[in-house]
């Protein structure tokens, strides 16, 4: 038998031109089997035909019915109408969006579907029995897809766009392209076909309505007159008709510079004033031209085309303000030239050919420089001068002078000239107030000094602030006035079995002056050996001498020193010469001239040690030996603990010591009597714990009789136990602390310590206490009464 599964499917469709129809489709098959092949194997194979089959489903978006919205129906051939088969729906959207009645197979949207969300789903069927659950037949797939409305509105991509164009642009220059999107399905209808329009902006711009490209539409916009423009533009989807929805941006369009203007002098003529004293490279004046365009379009150079005074001035541009600075190159001179007249050009840096027939792109003007009058300084002739003198030359010499002028009136007198002290502290030479002669006060030495370096000034006599410096460089010219000597301290020595004309000595000679031919020095033995000569001096014609024996042998028995005098002369006029000795010292060599022994004093002088040295080494291991036994005896002192701990332990007139006396039978420490008499000082008493290298008598002072004024008896205390302590000498010679237990003479009440109480109490009278007034009522009481009151 066969079995025939039927599907049916109830759809609407929305179309233009036609209206709501139903339309149903019913698809059958025919179980069965038809051979179609064999596999690898031989067995044939058979192919199975399918119980399912239907076409795509449409549902239309965005219902708005009040019933629920029918999709299909689902129909197999085993159901006999009797409830025995069951329709069941799974996949995307089942039981939620899409439900399905398990008795009739029907399928109903139970939402509001947007194509925009979810385009389409895909859903699985399937007949089971409802009893055993048992699929009567495969489960199949089918698809809804969601038809299509025109919902939504085109988007601009931005808003607003910013765009930029630049000015004086030919008509049809590209601006910017905007694009709108519409969410729609752009293959289905016209919902989703945009057609651009402009709503504002017009005429300056257009836009292509299916590109949405944005073009100017006016030539001749010019950034100076309109820079900025607002260009609203809309997107219309259903290609523009009736009835589409739209959307709108806005494109705000500036315009962008081109140099399309020249730059410009604001006058044709500038007048600039400057004092003649003003410095070089300072400003005399600044100009601007304008320009209307910005940016590099606006740069500007200026030059000097022109002027009655070349080089005076130049002009330099200011890039950050576009001026024109005018710097000055050459001094001023008010007497020499009052006024100056300049021809500057200013001309763009960037020129955009295509403006070549709006004109030149500079402009020219002129400037006026006048130079106005100051009252100037001396001005010497000379930047500098130069002045020469001989080193011999007598005080008050005049070796030149300066001249300085008034350059505001040249018949003047000029001024009053001195020389600056801080060039010439030692006052080596001086200037005639008037006639500017520089003349010497001291006598001059080349050898110390050889240039001299002053300042002198020149004042002017009508304004002593208007003053002016000029240099003086003095030489100092050599004069023959020092003698040759030896060129070093030489000493030598000669062997004992020297040779007769052997030479042990070669000597130099110098001469501090400075001969403009050089120095020529002439080597002599003195007159006064010459006689009795043991060596002989040879001059060799280059400014040296050897020294050479005159006798075969030596004995150091006979004579172990030799002093040789040798003249030195120069060969300058007036002619001068010295003589220095030389040193020769006798000792044992070997056979090749090599020295092996010698006295004491020859090996000290082969050591170049002097007597001076010596002494100078000897001082030196002296100092450095007292400061170490100055830092150890530094060392081993210890420090002396403060006779206060701290602050807080003062505590009126209490002070503590941390000092354990030795009793009644220390003696050493204090004398008691002192304290309770201090008439009854012992002034020759010596310390006892030092021994004094010498005896001094103390002072002794008579001893003032008790008065009523304790304060005066307590200060003639102090006054001379101060004055024992500084006159003792076996005191220590640093600050120490005395202290002075002592309450003084006089007193009424004396003294209440029981060190000086050597009377009774009934010795004491106690009536004067009534005298003190009602405060001291009760004592009075107390001590007042009679001896009667007292025993009782």
């Amino acid at each position: 038998s066969y079995l025939f599964i039927y599907f049916c499917l109830v759809f609407v469709v929305n179309s233009p031109g036609q209206g709501l129809r139903a339309l149903r489709r019913t698809t059958g098959g025919r179980r069965g089997s038809g051979l179609t092949g064999q596999d690898a194997n031989g067995v044939p194979l058979r192919r199975s035909k399918r119980g399912w089959m239907w076409n795509q489903f449409f549902l239309l978006e965005e219902y708005t019915g009040s019933d629920l919205q029918y999709v299909g129906k689902l129909h197999s051939d085993s159901d006999r109408g009797d409830g025995s088969v069951k329709y069941v729906l799974t996949g995307e959207g089942a039981g939620t969006l899409f439900k399905i009645d398990e008795k009739s197979g029907d399928i109903h949207a139970t939402k509001r579907l947007d194509r925009e969300e979810k385009a389409f789903y895909i859903l699985h069927a399937k007949a089971v029995n409802r009893f055993t659950n048992e699929a009567l037949e495969g489960e199949s797939e089918f698809i809804i897809k969601i038809h299509d409305i025109n919902d939504n509105e085109p988007r601009f991509t931005k808003d607003p766009y910013m765009a930029r164009v630049p000015e004086m642009s030919d008509i049809g220059t590209s601006v910017i392209q905007v694009t709108a999107i519409d969410a729609d399905d752009a293959t289905y209808g016209n919902s989703a076909k945009v057609v651009y329009s402009i709503l504002e902006g017009q005429p300056y711009f257009s836009v292509d309505p299916e590109t949405g490209l944005i073009k100017t539409a006016l030539p001749g916009m010019d950034r100076e007159v309109k820079e900025n423009y607002q260009v609203v533009i809309q997107a219309k989807d259903m290609a523009g008709q009736m009835g589409g929805l739209s959307g709108t941006t806005t494109v705000s369009i500036t315009l962008s510079d081109v140099n399309d203007n020249p730059p410009r002098f604001t006058k044709t003529l500038y007048e600039f004033r400057v004092p003649e004293s003003i410095e070089l490279g300072s400003a005399v004046g600044v100009i601007r031209a304008m320009d209307v365009d910005i940016g590099q379009n606006a740069e500007m150079d200026y030059r000097i085309i022109g002027s009655d005074g070349p080089g005076m001035f130049e002009i330099t541009t200011n890039r950050s303000t576009q001026e024109g600075v005018i710097l000055l190159r050459k001094p001023l001179d008010y007497e020499r030239k009052r006024q100056y007249s300049l021809r500057v050009q200013v001309e763009n840096v960037h020129i955009n050919p295509r403006f070549y027939s709006k004109g030149p792109f500079r402009d020219e003007a002129t400037i006026k420089i006048i130079v106005e009058d100051v009252d100037e300084p001396p001005v010497f002739e000379r930047a500098s001068y130069v002045m020469e003198v001989k080193e011999d030359a007598p005080k008050n010499t005049a070796i030149g002078s300066v001249s300085a002028s008034d350059p505001d009136d040249k018949n003047k007198p000029v001024c009053m000239y001195t020389i600056d002290r801080r060039t010439d502290m030692d006052r080596v030479f001086n200037i005639h107030a008037g006639n500017g002669s520089v003349f010497i006060l001291r006598e001059l030495d080349r050898e110390e000094n050889a240039w001299h370096n002053i300042t002198v000034i020149a004042t002017e006599f009508t304004n002593p602030r208007q003053i002016s410096r000029v240099p003086v460089y003095v030489r100092v010219l050599d004069v023959n006035d020092n003698p040759p000597t030896f060129a070093n301290n030489y000493e030598t020595f000669v062997c004992e079995n020297a040779k007769a004309n052997q030479v042990i000595r070669t000597v130099g000679a110098t001469d501090p002056d400075a001969p403009l031919g050089g120095h020529r020095f002439f080597f002599s033995l003195a007159q006064e050996a010459a006689g009795k000569a043991n060596f002989s001096v040879r001059d060799n014609k280059n400014n040296t001498a050897s020294i050479l024996t005159r006798r075969n042998s030596y004995s150091t028995l006979q004579k172990s020193v030799y002093h040789v005098p040798v003249v030195i002369s120069d060969g300058e006029f007036p002619m001068q010469s010295s003589t220095s000795t030389l040193t020769i010292r006798v000792c044992t060599c070997d056979r090749e001239g090599n020295m092996k022994a010698c006295n004491a004093e020859a090996l000290t002088a082969r050591a170049g040690l002097s007597t001076g040295a010596l002494v100078a080494i000897l001082l030196c291991v002296i100092i450095l030996l007292m400061i170490v036994v100055l830092f150890a005896a530094l060392r081993r002192q210890r420090k002396k603990e403060p006779l206060i701990i701290s602050k807080e332990d003062v505590r009126d007139n209490v002070v503590s010591y941390n000092d354990e006396g030795g009793g009644e039978e220390d003696t050493q420490a204090f004398d008691i009597g002192t304290l309770r008499n201090p008439e009854a000082i012992e002034d020759s008493k010596q310390r006892r714990d030092i021994v004094p290298e010498a005896f001094y008598p103390p002072i002794r002072r008579p001893v003032l009789p008790p008065t009523r004024d304790n304060n005066g008896d307590v200060r003639d205390f102090i006054n001379q136990r101060l004055q024992d302590n500084d006159s003792d000498p076996t005191a220590p010679p640093y600050d120490s602390l005395a202290t002075y237990a002592y309450e003084g003479n006089g007193s009424v009440a004396e003294s209440l310590s029981s060190l000086e109480s050597v009377t009774t109490e009934s010795d004491q009278d106690y009536n004067y206490l009534s005298e003190w007034g009602p405060r001291f009522k009760k004592l009075a009481d107390l001590y007042g009464g009679d001896d009667s009151d007292r025993d009782s």
